[in-house]
């Protein structure tokens, strides 16, 4: 019996681990063709395997999605190796929790190139082909961190909040085009994320954060609405969690 995403394809950014990972292994299995883009590659040569195992199709751009020509190389790829491209997820990024003041310019450098640059250029580059096909799916991986703001923080919130503020002006933007725009706002995840720049593994694997297999649902759900509806923000917590 063919999936929800049968024929579509996805282009997922971060894709080596943790909620990229768990995404394209989520859509696989309702049939997408995927292009998947990290740095490591034999992590995503394994995803591809996976991928193909879970039902769906998967090629992999080795690259730092904070260089443009890695976006113009994974949408190609997405061109080349299947003919379009439906959805769009924007999951890189890094965590550097720090007090303002024990914040350097340089760190503040890395956290806007990899969490809003890498955003902005893959978007710029996948749009074009979902204007001309009158179709399409934008997701931006936020954070809570990008609805509240948390001391200790900063610099993350901003770079997760500028996230929200380009999803929410894309939607308006591109709706007239056919293409949904949405960001989807976790807690806490249980990945490889900030390892050593503000989280430990001991204090990860110890934790009640969600299981970037809760995010992947979520994404799923927004990838998978009828055509007249489209998911614009999800809020993403556990049981155990309050808002704020």
């Amino acid at each position: 019996m063919a999936g929800k995403l049968a024929g579509k394809v996805a282009l997922i950014t971060g894709a080596s681990a943790g909620i990229g990972r768990a995404c394209a292994l989520a859509l696989a299995a309702e049939g997408a063709n995927l292009v998947v883009t990290a740095r490591r590659q034999e992590r995503l040569i394994d995803l591809e395997q996976s991928a193909r195992l879970a039902g769906g199709k998967a090629v992999s751009v080795v690259g730092d999605a904070r260089d443009e020509e890695t976006a113009r190389r994974a949408v190609a790829a997405a061109m080349e190796n299947f003919g379009t491209l439906d959805i769009l997820i924007n999951n890189t990024g890094i965590g550097n929790y720090k007090q303002l003041i024990d914040t350097s310019a340089e760190e503040y450098d890395e956290m806007m190139d990899s969490n809003v640059r890498s955003t902005f250029l893959f978007t710029r580059h996948a749009v074009p082909v979902m204007i001309a096909q009158g179709s399409g799916t934008l997701l931006m991986i936020s954070s809570m961190a990008g609805i509240y703001g948390f001391a200790g923080e900063a610099v993350y919130c901003a770079t997760k909040f500028a996230q929200v503020g380009f999803a929410q002006a894309l939607d308006k933007e591109l709706r007239p085009h056919g293409i949904k725009v949405g960001v989807i706002c976790p807690g806490g995840v249980k990945t490889e994320f900030a390892l050593g720049k503000g989280r430990t593994e001991q204090g990860v694997a110890e934790s009640g954060m969600l299981e970037p297999e809760d995010v992947a649902s979520a994404v799923l759900l927004a990838c998978t609405q009828s055509p007249r509806s489209r998911i614009i923000e999800v809020q993403l917590r556990t049981m155990d969690e309050a808002l704020t």
